[in-house]
């Protein structure tokens, strides 16, 4: 792999030139928010950083399991809610405003592509800022579920601890037994957060719209993606068995490494930013 980009290279050109001949269907992951002070789940061997999250199984099988995701997610999801869109997000969205990508796809959930302007995002994991019912399946914001646990709790609200990419905190060997769950006010049901948990499948209609997006681009460029997870390394394979140019934007090793053409070692945001500079040069 080559070095982070600090100017001119062989593999940056190469990134131009597919970018300026369009339809680039672009997958992002956890690498594309870092610089938004949200951090990444794997280092740079693909190697978890922090406790696997929570499966689906666990959350909706026990009160205790449910007490400890909401207990840390109320203290870790008030500094996700404070992040905000880095030059990765800004540089995909001036492509998509150039008309170069096909489809933005996103194994994130923090909504940052759309905040910084991206139109055209298909939020694959779902988005952290709404919960819904698993009962009657409505949806509501997050942050009036955020207010109404920091009321049943306000000794848990005002805690201090390191974040997870998903909006978790690290807060150690605690006793959870006294945290008070908020239920769905409609039918009592028990209220989630609208993402894709571990073991749960993503619904088959955003895998389809991916698929269909895919089979029309040119090319795919991962950007901050391990593509450890199978949700997002099947994009990969798919490009792959299509015959498309892959590129890959990453810190790290990825799962994808030998499928792609073109790989780059480096910071996502300054990378795509001297991208599209690079195409702005070239007219």
């Amino acid at each position: 792999m080559s070095p982070a980009v600090s100017g001119p290279s062989a593999e940056l050109e190469q990134l131009v030139a597919l970018l300026g001949a369009g339809d680039v269907f672009v997958l992002t992951g956890a690498g594309a928010s870092t610089d938004s002070g949200i951090p990444d789940y794997r280092d740079e061997r693909g190697a978890w950083k922090h406790r696997p999250p929570m499966q689906i199984r666990e959350f909706t099988g026990t009160l205790a399991a449910r007490r400890r995701y909401w207990a840390r997610s109320l203290v870790g999801y008030a500094r996700l809610a404070r992040a905000r869109p880095n030059s990765a997000h800004h540089a995909l969205a001036e492509l998509e405003r150039r008309g170069r990508l096909s489809l933005t796809v996103t194994q994130n959930v923090d909504g940052l592509h759309a905040a910084a302007g991206s139109r055209d995002v298909l939020d694959l994991h779902g988005r952290i800022d709404r919960v819904v019912c698993l009962g009657c399946r409505r949806t509501m914001p997050r942050l009036e579920l955020q207010a109404e646990l920091a009321r049943e709790n306000p000794d848990w609200a005002e805690r201090k601890a390191d974040v997870t990419p998903d909006g978790d905190a690290e807060l150690g060997a605690v006793d959870y037994s006294a945290f008070r769950v908020v239920d769905c006010a409609h039918c009592g049901g028990m209220l989630k957060p609208d993402v894709v948990f571990f073991g749960e499948g993503v619904p088959r209609a955003q895998v389809e719209r991916a698929f269909a997006a895919l089979e029309r681009s040119r090319a795919l460029l991962v950007v901050g993606s391990s593509l450890m997870v199978f949700s997002g390394f099947r994009f990969a394979r798919h490009a792959a068995g299509l015959g498309l140019p892959i590129a890959i934007v990453n810190r790290g090793v990825t799962r994808a490494d030998e499928l792609s053409q073109l790989r780059i070692a480096g910071n996502a945001g300054e990378v795509l930013a001297c991208a599209v500079a690079g195409l702005a040069l070239d007219g």
